[in-house]
């Protein structure tokens, strides 16, 4: 148990710096250098996004690993899979509203959502292929 904590410690000291690098990137890029376009979604509701349902997925992953250690690789798969249902779920609400352009918002969401996929995948093979 105490292995399984420190393992969620040392990922949570890694995600949150990233965390706050990106979302004051991204901020101070929409709020001055794109600051003519009106977004649907704050930046901070994206970056909350992302933060909890990578360590939600992290978090699964490495119950299962001490638990079942050779599915380790299909929970992530399936993991990955209802993040993007998630996703376009958080995104519903601006695709049905047909205001503005999507495209931006879309780009808003989307970079940091791949930028948090490598992360979490570097992390879930490091873990599968911890001895």
């Amino acid at each position: 148990m105490l292995n399984m904590k420190n393992q969620l410690l040392k990922f949570l000291a890694v995600l949150l710096p990233l965390t706050l690098f990106l979302f004051i990137a991204q901020y101070l890029l929409i709020n001055f250098a794109l600051e003519e376009y009106d977004f649907f979604y704050p930046t901070y509701a994206i970056y909350l996004f992302h933060f909890f349902a990578t360590f939600l997925i992290y978090l699964i992953l490495v119950l299962i690993y001490h638990n079942f250690r050779d599915k380790t690789g299909f929970a992530f798969m399936g993991a990955s899979f209802l993040k993007m249902l998630a996703a376009i779920i958080f995104l519903l609400p601006m695709l049905l509203n047909h205001t503005g352009n999507a495209f931006g918002d879309l780009l808003s969401f989307f970079v940091p959502y791949f930028l948090y996929l490598v992360f979490e995948t570097f992390y879930a093979v490091r873990l599968i292929n911890a001895k």
